[in-house]
């Protein structure tokens, strides 16, 4: 195991490790999130910062020219002709930093996506 590689606890302490401008970016993107998804719980997964609830939600990550969007396949789908204008795969879009994020089209993918999970039943609560 690499020993020199970040190994994060929390969101806060993810976004830290960026300058200013960037953790500013990131932090907007949470709010978002949170405010569209204010039952889900933050966690760390594949060490990026990730939003749970009855699995993982949606995930975000910042590199040096884009912010990293991973809502899934089911969330890329449905919102394909809006996300086509970034770079994307199956489950992921890249939004370029030196560019606004376009929030409004994270609100609809997040809200979305709760839709899909609350559907889901959590594994512990099935009944036998």
């Amino acid at each position: 195991m690499d020993k020199t590689k970040n190994t994060f606890q929390s969101i806060d302490e993810y976004i830290k490790t960026f300058p200013k401008e960037v953790q500013y970016i990131l932090q907007e993107l949470r709010k978002v999130i949170q405010e569209e998804a204010p039952e889900a719980s933050e966690k760390i997964s594949y060490q990026i910062p990730t939003f749970y609830l009855n699995g993982n939600l949606v995930h975000f990550a910042a590199y040096k020219n884009h912010i990293g969007f991973y809502p899934g396949a089911s969330g890329i789908a449905k919102f394909k002709k809006e996300i086509d204008k970034y770079k994307n795969a199956k489950g992921s879009v890249q939004f370029p930093i030196a560019q606004p994020l376009p929030f409004d089209l994270v609100r609809k993918i997040v809200k979305f996506r709760v839709g899909e999970y609350k559907k889901k039943v959590p594994k512990k609560a099935k009944k036998k």
